[in-house]
């Protein structure tokens, strides 16, 4: 894997599977299909969400920006997929502010509920 996501900050709003302490560290999703149709399942489920704007995707990387329905903030959801593992590691942080009130991490265990049998 060339690409890699971006450490969380310091701030806790922000959950990323390569995080290492407990505020910010999230398990994976895992898929047992092709990558590609990992990825086009994932896709399909994201799409369904309101209020998200693919930004940026390749073979194995997928970036979306999520905004709240309220005030407007935008979050980054970054997705990688390793090929070698069947994992998918993800990265989903605000970009405005200190806490989130647990959104970030919310977003993420219901998007690992949604796929769930579909990866």
């Amino acid at each position: 894997m060339s690409q890699r996501l971006s450490p969380c900050p310091s701030s806790p709003n922000c959950v990323s599977t390569y995080a290492q302490d407990e505020g910010h560290a999230i398990a994976p999703f895992a898929y047992r299909k092709s990558r590609v149709e990992a990825k086009e399942a994932l896709k399909a489920v994201i799409n369904s969400l309101p209020r998200v704007t693919l930004v940026e995707e390749d073979e194995s990387y997928l970036h979306y920006e999520f905004t709240s329905l309220l005030l407007r903030f935008v979050d980054d959801v970054e997705f990688l997929f390793d090929e070698e593992t069947k994992t998918i590691h993800f990265r989903s942080s605000s970009r405005m502010g200190y806490g989130d009130f647990g959104v970030n991490r919310r977003r993420m265990e219901e998007l690992r509920g949604l796929t769930a049998g579909k990866l």
